[in-house]
Formats: structure tokens, C-alpha cells, sequence
């Protein structure tokens, strides 16, 4: 196979083109601009190479009907996106199918009822980002707003409601509750067998306990580790650290690792050289709710980072005045890792299509189908 060099070099581009027989060429190029990622594996060849031919020199845009994009980085070497977008839509239109299949089967369809309290803006709008997620699958909400100055009891009494209600299989608590609410008290108020968030301590408990299965894992953690699943990423025998230790993710994705025979170290606020320990990783977690904080000197060469924060930070040129970022700085470690999720649309979309997967999930179990 013959190989020649094209160089643009206005757009400081080198483009490598190994002709394949039939006049069919692939290339392998190096282009130094911002606004490019490596390709998704997920996405089409077709759409990379529109992509690749709307930054490319004009002497590869005249070869266009020749040319197949195979690989693509940007400096010396770029992560694959991990995109949590596509997963969690694969996921949804899994979860569809089966809840078709079911109203077929036995003419019922999984239930999620959602308890807000109060009106905070960025609450209402993730209940009803999950309101919407459920109509899109089949899934019927339920959905109860009580004001900020409700009692706990007001709160429970709704609760029990939905604990006794046989068409309800999942209970979600938008957290963060006001202040004068006991936010233990009103969690374990909801019954194990509708806990779709896995937050109840029996949950968490079983999911500590070699040998033993909880009804439900956590959301977010298990978003994580289904990216990993999907990407294919050998977790058996690797080393993961874990940054951020809360019982909502931390704690519990730490303990899914283990159980998937990771050799797993948890790094914290009191962790002394937090970065010697995460560069030692092949897969590193980061929830540890501080915009940027893991480097690029951090991140071992190869390793798969997935990161779970989601971090507003000042921008003048946004109209909102502040954009999200993660606990990663992207910039540098996509040059290191061999994979990495982005913030916006990695994580976040996950973590409500495994709510999705776990209320399917209750109303299987409720009604004794197979999975």
C-alpha cells in the first residue's frame, strides 16, 4: 500500500493518504484546532467525514469522493468521547421496546411518581426533563408539588400514598429539600421495593455485602459504569481511583468497581498527593464537585476518565453568564486519556435513563416477568 504527504500549511494541518485499492484512500491527519474532538465511535463515518472536509485544505476537499476519515486527533494524541447522549438514547429506545412489550403482555405500564418541594428553578427543571424522559418511553409520572413551608408529615403522608398505590413502581424525592426537613427521615419514608434512586440505607447496605444484590443501584453510579460496559473498558484486574467519596455517588460507584474486581483507591479532601494516587489509575471517576481540578499531570497515558461533575463557572461571552464544566480540565486531559466523558452530555444524560431502567426494573419485578 502506497502512502504520500499533503500539507496545508496556513491551517498547520498534515494529512497522511494511504491509498487502498480501486482509488479508495483512508487518512490519518493531525489537525491544531480547537473546536475538533476525536471521532466518536459512536457516530457515522459519513458525518466525520463532513466534519473532517469542512476543516480540510482544499486540496483533500477536491479528492472528497475518495476520501474515508479512519482516525482523527488534535496535537499528539486526543481521548475518545465517551458520549453519554447516544448511550443513554440507546438505552431509552431499549427500555421502549420493553415497556411496549409489556402493556402487550399484561396491559400495564411501569409507574414513576416524583415528590417536589418548594420551587427552586433548577429542581423543577429536572423533574420535568424526568417527566418528559418518562413520556418518552411509556413510562406513566406521577408528580406532587408541595410548598416550601410543608411538614414533614405533609411530605410522608404523600410518600405512603405512592408506597401503597400498585401502580406506582418508583418513588423519586427531588433532593436538595429545605432546610427544615429531615432529609434521612423523608428517603427512608419511601419503601425499599419503589427506592428506583437506591438511597435507601438497606439498598446501599446489600450493595457493600459481598454475595448480596441491592433492589436498585444509585442512579449516577450506575450510569457511570454502564458507559464503561458499553465502551467495552476492562475494569477486572485495573486500578480505578475514585475522587469524592459522597454517599450518593462516590461511595457506591467506589464499591460497583470493587465488586467488578477493580483494585479501586478513594481519594478525598484529607487524601495527601491526590494526584500521585490518580496517576496511578487506568480508570479514574471524578465527583468531587470542584470545576477543573483534575490536571492533565494527574492522568495516567491511556486511562479512561469518566467525569461526573457538573460545574458552573463565570463566562462573559455566555448568556447566562456562566457555563458547565467538570471536575476534569478537558483541555488537557483528552491529551492523555485514551478515553474521557464531556460535560456537558456525558454523564448527566445517563443518570436519568438509569431511573428509567430502574422503574422498568420495579414494575417487572412487581408483576414477576423475566428480564
Amino acid at each position: 500500500m502506497s502512502s504520500t504527504i499533503i500539507s496545508d500549511f496556513n491551517s498547520a494541518t498534515t494529512v497522511r493518504l494511504l491509498f487502498a485499492p480501486k482509488l479508495r484512500c483512508h487518512i490519518i491527519c493531525s489537525l491544531r484546532l480547537p473546536s475538533l474532538r476525536s471521532i466518536s465511535p459512536n457516530r457515522s463515518l459519513q458525518s466525520d467525514r463532513k466534519n473532517f472536509l469542512a476543516f480540510a485544505p482544499a486540496p483533500l476537499r477536491s479528492l472528497s469522493n475518495f476520501i474515508t476519515p479512519v482516525a482523527l486527533s488534535m496535537g499528539d494524541s486526543v481521548a475518545t468521547v465517551i458520549d453519554g447522549k447516544v448511550v443513554a438514547k440507546q438505552i431509552r429506545e431499549e427500555i421502549s421496546v420493553e415497556i411496549s412489550r409489556m402493556k402487550e403482555q399484561i396491559g400495564t405500564a411501569p409507574g414513576l411518581a416524583v415528590i417536589l418541594v418548594g420551587a427552586r428553578k433548577d429542581s423543577q427543571t429536572y423533574v420535568r426533563n424526568k417527566k418528559k424522559a418518562c413520556e418518552a418511553v411509556g413510562i406513566t409520572s406521577f408528580e406532587i408539588n408541595l410548598p416550601e413551608d410543608c411538614t414533614e408529615e405533609q411530605v410522608i403522608k404523600h410518600i405512603d400514598t405512592f408506597n401503597s398505590d400498585p401502580s406506582v413502581h418508583g418513588i423519586l424525592i427531588q433532593l436538595p429539600l429545605p432546610r427544615h426537613l429531615n432529609e434521612e427521615k423523608i428517603l427512608n419514608a419511601v419503601t425499599i421495593e419503589k427506592d428506583v434512586d437506591g438511597f435507601h440505607p438497606l439498598n446501599i447496605g446489600r450493595l457493600m455485602m459481598q454475595g448480596r444484590k441491592p433492589l436498585f443501584v444509585p442512579c449516577t453510579p450506575k450510569g457511570c459504569m454502564e458507559l464503561l460496559h458499553r465502551h467495552k473498558v476492562q475494569i477486572k484486574g485495573k486500578r480505578a481511583v475514585v475522587i469524592g467519596r459522597s454517599n450518593i455517588v462516590g461511595m457506591p460507584v467506589a464499591l460497583l468497581l470493587q465488586e467488578e474486581n477493580a483494585t479501586v483507591s478513594i481519594v478525598h479532601s484529607h487524601t495527601k498527593n491526590p494526584e500521585e494516587i490518580t496517576r496511578q489509575a487506568d480508570i479514574v471517576i471524578s465527583a468531587a464537585g470542584v470545576a477543573n481540578l483534575v490536571r492533565g499531570n494527574w492522568i495516567k497515558s491511556g486511562a479512561v476518565v469518566i467525569d461526573v461533575g457538573i460545574n458552573p463557572v463565570d463566562d462573559s461571552e455566555n448568556a447566562r453568564g456562566y457555563k458547565l464544566v467538570g471536575d476534569v480540565c478537558y483541555e488537557e486531559v483528552c491529551k492523555k486519556a485514551s478515553a474521557i466523558t464531556p460535560v456537558p452530555g456525558g454523564v448527566g444524560p445517563m443518570t436519568i435513563a438509569m431511573l428509567l431502567s430502574n422503574t422498568l426494573l420495579s414494575a417487572k419485578r412487581f408483576h414477576k416477568l423475566s428480564n
